[in-house]
């Protein structure tokens, strides 16, 4: 027997395929209808027992997996209003540490404009005393000068004279 007539046993009676205008027979035995009680009674049996649950399992995950997008939506939405606000306050502290920083230079700056006022004040007292201390020091020296001046006059005098000159 070849491969191709080995075959043909399982293929429907050729009445099925009939060309002709006749109505197409089929053979309707005891057989079918087994098969039809047994798809009904696993029907019956398996859908409480595997299909109504994996029909649930199916709900269950669909409706956690929709609650989740969901819920990551609603975190996304949280975050982006976080992340705004965030922003917002970093930009409102800039400018307040800028303001502050501005404020204290400008204070840096008096206070700067005040010590070296304070600083060419009290340098400017210092040389004033020190010309005031120097005056009085050399016309105590010209003073004193003028007396040794006047001594040393009358000693060479007396010595050139060889008598005390008055």
């Amino acid at each position: 027997m070849t491969e191709f007539g080995a075959l043909t046993h399982l293929l429907p009676s050729p009445r099925i395929f009939a060309m002709s205008g006749s109505p197409i027979e089929l053979d309707f035995n005891n057989i079918v209808v087994f098969q039809v009680v047994i798809f009904v009674f696993l029907i019956l049996v398996l859908k409480p027992l595997l299909f109504d649950p994996m029909l649930k399992v199916f709900a269950l995950r669909e409706e956690r997996t929709e609650g989740a997008r969901e819920t990551a939506r609603e975190l996304e939405e949280e975050a982006g209003e976080l992340l705004t606000r965030y922003e917002g306050e970093l930009r409102r502290v800039s400018q307040a540490a800028a303001e502050e920083r501005d404020r204290l230079r400008a204070e840096a700056t008096k206070l700067e404009a005040q010590i070296l006022s304070e600083a060419r004040a009290a340098a400017t007292k210092i040389v004033e005393e020190g010309r005031k201390r120097i005056d009085t020091e050399v016309n105590s020296i010209r003073f004193e000068l003028g007396k040794q001046s006047e001594r040393l006059a009358g000693d060479i005098a007396t010595r050139v004279l060889g008598r005390e000159a008055n």
